[in-house]
């Protein structure tokens, strides 16, 4: 049974910074896509950045929009994600969601429009 619990998203103003975390259970597998996707409602998904591991090796891919402001990654249990956000735009509000979905390639393409697996959300308010 897998669960995905989001936390630390709240009200900043710009220039501001937060860090989501994501408490990941019953989720164990060697290869894997596990990130941050956001949504404002009305509009589609928006891949934020995910972590791909594909046995011992793990990448990083971000949305352009966050490259440079956004940092995810992971504890060594892999049992907790998170996402560094510095440097905050009021385009960055929005609900957080983390997901995960198993699988070699599982990191490719829309990987957010895919996904398995993904918790309940936390907002993130930035103000201009």
């Amino acid at each position: 049974n897998v669960q995905m619990v989001e936390s630390g998203g709240g009200s900043v103003q710009a220039g501001g910074s937060l860090r989501l975390s994501c408490e990941v259970s019953g989720f164990r597998y060697d290869a894997y896509c596990m990130g941050w996707f956001r949504q404002v409602p009305g509009k589609e998904r928006e891949g934020v950045a995910a972590l791909a591991k594909v046995h011992s090796t793990r990448s990083t891919i971000y949305a352009d929009s966050v490259k440079g402001r956004f940092t995810v990654a992971q504890d060594n249990d892999e049992s907790i994600l998170y996402l560094e956000m510095n440097s905050l735009k009021p385009e960055d509000t929005a609900m957080y969601y983390c997901a995960a979905e198993a699988g070699m390639d599982a990191c490719s393409g829309r990987w957010w429009e895919y996904v398995q697996y993904w918790g309940q959300g936390t907002q993130v308010t930035v103000s201009s």
